[in-house]
């Protein structure tokens, strides 16, 4: 028996500040806002739930801590770009292109961004 292999996932970032959040991940990540509960912006990723949980702190891991898969992550970060959102470049332990693309030995192609809080996401197209 399994019990969540066919149950949907809720995906939780923390927050510092709904206002903000919400503006970024709905008008400039082109989500859909669901409702502000008081303790998170819920919003809609493709039928997943986002809870954007607010917090007093954040504190930044430095590892992806949500992500997109793609079909074409060259589109997808002139796109956000074109938003204003800005690309992150790791130079000092890999080779990223001039978007600031990274691609993984079997040919995936992934970049990476933060929100207002810092937190880490990325698109990924698979190989």
């Amino acid at each position: 028996m399994t019990v969540l292999a066919d149950k949907n996932i809720i995906a939780m970032v923390p927050i510092t500040n709904g206002e903000r959040a919400r503006a970024y991940y709905v008008d400039t990540l082109g989500l859909r806002f669901v409702k502000d509960d008081g303790f998170a912006v819920v919003i809609d990723a493709n039928g997943n739930m986002l809870r954007l949980t607010k917090m007093h702190e954040v504190k930044p891991q430095p590892f992806t801590v949500l992500g997109w898969e793609v079909s074409n992550v060259e589109d997808a970060v002139r796109t956000l770009q074109s938003k204003g959102v800005s690309f992150e470049l790791f130079h000092d332990f890999m080779k990223q292109d001039e978007l600031g693309i990274w691609t993984a030995p079997d040919g995936t192609k992934v970049a990476w961004f933060k929100d207002p809080d810092g937190n880490m996401l990325s698109v990924t197209q698979r190989a």
